[in-house]
């Protein structure tokens, strides 16, 4: 555990998907397991509004981290006991599984695989994207890395009109308990 209160500390990532405004819901959960939290945000998904960042921000007590720090200045976050990557974009899989780190988020989520952290994805991709074979690839080469992935999420309307919910707290029972 690496939080200063005792709570194990972790991540979540969040892609720009339209689904991550409610990424609050997430945060909550997680506190409430006994989860300290900091969120990074991919670039796209911190710059154009894809969640309240200051209420997020309220939530945690911590920044969103989205840029890279600056020379010297020191880490705002200890390192993760767990990470979730909620909602996770066609993009960042596809980035992420090949290792490419140009963003702080993938950079992140590629260091926690280094580290052996538990991590925990729930996909927010659309079936049209979801069968190009890159993503498959991606899917396969992560899962062999030891990444746990919930159902995928398309936000399809049902036979009903309706969109389904989206599953925020399976990432965490994919983590298992505190």
């Amino acid at each position: 555990m690496t939080e200063q209160d005792g709570k194990p500390f972790l991540y979540v990532v969040v892609c720009a998907a339209g689904i991550a405004a409610d990424v609050g819901t997430l945060v909550v959960a997680a506190q409430e397991r006994g989860w300290a939290v900091g969120v990074f945000a991919t670039p796209t998904a911190a710059g154009n509004g894809f969640f309240d960042m200051a209420a997020v921000e309220a939530a945690t007590g911590r920044v969103i981290r989205s840029a890279w720090r600056r020379p010297g200045e020191a880490r705002p976050f200890p390192a993760p006991d767990a990470v979730v990557v909620a909602p996770a974009t066609f993009n960042t899989v596809n980035k992420w599984a090949a290792g490419i780190a140009d963003t702080l988020a993938l950079a992140t989520l590629n260091e926690a695989c280094g580290m052996g952290v538990p991590i925990a994805v729930l996909p927010c991709v659309a079936d049209t994207l979801a069968g190009h074979p890159a993503y498959r690839s991606s899917l396969v080469r992560l899962r062999e890395m030891g990444v746990r992935f919930g159902d995928p999420y398309t936000g399809e309307p049902g036979a009903d009109g309706r969109r389904p919910g989206f599953g925020w707290t399976r990432a965490l029972d994919l983590l298992g308990p505190v």
